[in-house]
């Protein structure tokens, strides 16, 4: 009886741990440490651990290295201009790999992005995706290869 006690409160605990958030899942790939300083200099982290649901295209440290280190420097100094980057990253909803389609979607920054699917390889704008479907409890984050830049 003990024993199954013990099954079932591990079960329990276990069952109400929550998955990680998109801000928590992104630190733990290792690979948005520009990124997440970007987030956190906008003032955005609360926002995207909140319930969501969100689809992020994430830009790796290799995305933001693209950048001249001026502009980049200039970006991250500017709060306002930065949060449009950033949300022009973000979508509404959790939209997985299999239930994307080439066309427009829009952003929460305002804008669209143009989906489009070019010698077998999906594209959001002009950055490929490099990785797709990491999920997270409140969204699911694909990984980019370019800085989206929104229109200013």
């Amino acid at each position: 009886m003990k024993k199954l006690l013990l099954v079932a409160a591990l079960t329990f605990a276990f069952g109400a741990a929550r998955a990680a958030d998109i801000v928590d899942t992104a630190k733990s790939t290792g690979s948005f440490k520009t990124l997440l300083a970007a987030v956190e200099a906008a003032g955005l982290v609360d926002t995207l651990k909140g319930p969501g649901p969100f689809t992020v295209f994430a830009p790796t440290d290799k995305a933001f290295a693209k950048i001249p280190k001026a502009k980049l420097a200039a970006l991250l100094k500017d709060k306002e201009a930065l949060a449009k980057v950033l949300t022009y990253h973000v979508v509404s909803g959790k939209i997985m790999a299999a239930d994307v389609k080439p066309g427009k979607v829009k952003t929460v920054e305002g804008g669209s992005v143009t989906v489009k699917i070019k010698g077998g390889k999906v594209m959001i704008d002009n950055a490929h995706v490099a990785k797709t479907d990491i999920a997270a409890d409140n969204g699911v984050i694909h990984v980019i290869d370019t800085v989206l830049m929104p229109k200013m």
